[in-house]
């Protein structure tokens, strides 16, 4: 590149001012304990995507539902917060992610109080709908907060903790439900799981408010409306189906829904494109997919959304259905893969990923595929006999792999966003998750329920789990095996210290994006 465009020049001067401008991390010394308030909300989201399982029955013999209201209750929480997550990501960008934020936290406050007061199925369930939007407008701004709030040698120990407090709230939301049902805390039974959130919410709006601060694009336009719709058509046609397609034993609307998507995602790129050409502000800033730490990245995220739709499905049924293992032993079960993942989340991003780089996120994929190769034999060896102890031999290889890599992925794929497209960035990287569990449960029928024969229910044919579930773990530590194969998309240096962000000068528009979608080097070191 010549020197004189190294400058930038009139016509971006203002931009390149903006990027260049001192970062939140520089200034704001509240940003730690306001990580506080953001990591609580990540929690909550976390254990509420789980907590509702254990809690089943009891939600049934109280309100009547039927199992088709009961799956809705489930899947309506998914559903919502898997289709608002691109937009409400990007409407931080566009409004304020604090603003956004606590918007968000007040919506699930409030939905988590119309759920644990509910009478009806219907309400619960218009309740569980509603909770899943209000997390797709709080979880993406965590994120993009983290990310335009701290320094590049401080994010990762910030994504570190992170990692390992998102994947304890998932693990252990079985076993939060189990302690808040059996100890019917206030007599108030299985409501408790959703009332326990209105403290956490009230006083995270309180402190949040005093702590977090704001920030979002610097030119910021209107929200795409029509990118909004057609993402929110297109992934509806996709998610919809994967979520009720084994549940309703896949009927024909499945598959029309599902090949519909093609076409409407199809056209919700081109209108995109368009959007970008005429100077608008995208939905999407697809410039970012251009960035092999944000493309590379997002496919590993599909494959470990897509196996740990697999096997959490399947190990919750094998727990305590094929060995007969009470919710609060099932979820005790689970402990060390709970307490690895963690230790394993901080020593990555600490330790081994600055030095290391790419190789410790695919040293973990393997580690995990070694976990479920383990599984599957100790399960096909022993069968409905297996010992507590041998259940949770193999969640140690499991807890450590995955602590090897999901810290360490948020913070690559995010690496190389420009600060004013950290919540687009966000929301895509949330909904790739959510997919990939999608797929994963969709999957679920083909390598475990349909290995238990009969009617494939899994109540009906619970001696048959322990063999179903050592059946369906090679196809997870397949799925890891693939995520150390993609890995190799990511550039070699991705996370070590000295690497920087990786962002490029803002010299001028990025094919097919705007200017914004370019960061100063100079703000990467």
């Amino acid at each position: 590149m010549s020197e004189n465009k190294s400058q930038p020049t009139a016509m971006n001067t203002a931009v390149a001012d903006a990027l260049v401008a001192p970062s939140p991390a520089a200034v704001d010394p509240r940003r730690w304990a306001a990580l506080i308030v953001l990591l609580v909300a990540t929690f909550m989201d976390a254990v509420d995507v789980t907590v509702v399982n254990i809690a089943i029955p009891h939600i049934q013999e109280d309100t009547g539902a039927s199992t088709a209201q009961i799956q809705w209750v489930v899947g309506g929480y998914a559903l919502a917060f898997a289709l608002g997550l691109i937009t409400g990501g990007r409407l931080g960008d566009l409004y304020g992610r604090k603003k956004v934020f606590l918007a968000g936290v007040a919506g699930f406050t409030l939905t988590s109080l119309v759920c644990g007061i509910a009478t009806t199925a219907e309400v619960l369930l218009a309740g569980r709908i509603a909770q899943g939007a209000a997390a797709a407008l709080m979880v993406p701004q965590v994120l993009s907060i983290i990310h335009v709030s701290f320094s590049k040698e401080e994010r990762g120990k910030v994504f570190g903790v992170y990692g390992a407090v998102t994947a304890l709230g998932v693990l252990t939301g079985p076993l939060v439900g189990a302690l808040l049902v059996e100890g019917d805390l206030f007599g108030w039974g299985w409501r408790s799981i959703f009332l326990v959130n209105l403290p956490l919410g009230v006083l995270g709006l309180i402190v949040g408010s005093v702590l977090i601060r704001e920030s979002k694009a610097e030119h910021a336009a209107r929200l795409d409306v029509g990118g909004m719709l057609l993402s929110v058509v297109g992934l509806l046609c996709l998610v919809l189906p994967l979520i009720q397609g084994r549940e309703l034993d896949w009927p024909l609307w499945t598959y029309v829904m599902l090949a519909a998507s093609l076409p409407v995602l199809a056209l919700f790129v081109a209108y995109e494109r368009r959007v970008i050409a005429r100077g608008g502000s995208p939905l999407v800033v697809l410039s970012l997919f251009s960035r092999t730490s944000f493309s590379g990245g997002l496919g590993v995220q599909l494959l470990f959304g897509l196996a740990s739709g697999v096997f959490f499905l399947a190990w919750t049924l094998y727990l305590q259905l094929g060995l007969g293992f009470s919710p609060l032993k099932a979820g005790l079960s689970g402990l060390p893969l709970s307490l690895l993942l963690m230790a394993g989340a901080g020593v990555s991003m600490q330790v081994l990923v600055p030095r290391f780089g790419r190789r410790v996120l695919q040293v973990g994929a393997l580690v995990a595929a070694a976990g479920m190769a383990l599984f599957a034999w100790l399960a096909g060896h022993y069968g409905a006999d297996i010992a507590l102890w041998q259940t949770m031999l193999p969640l140690v290889p499991m807890g450590v792999g995955m602590g090897l890599i999901v810290a360490p992925l948020a913070d690559i794929i995010l690496s190389e966003v420009p600060h004013q497209d950290a919540g687009s960035a966000s929301g895509l990287n949330n909904t790739t998750v959510q997919l990939g569990q999608a797929v994963g449960t969709a999957l679920s029928s083909l390598v475990f329920f349909n290995r238990l024969g009969g009617d494939g229910n899994p109540v009906t044919q619970a001696a048959k789990i322990p063999d179903a579930f050592a059946h369906t773990l090679p196809y997870v530590a397949a799925a890891f095996l693939a995520a150390f194969a993609v890995l190799y998309a990511i550039p070699r240096r991705a996370g070590r210290t000295g690497a920087g962000d990786g962002a490029e000068p803002a010299d001028g528009p990025v094919p097919g994006g705007t200017a914004e979608a370019r960061q100063p080097a100079a703000t990467a070191r």
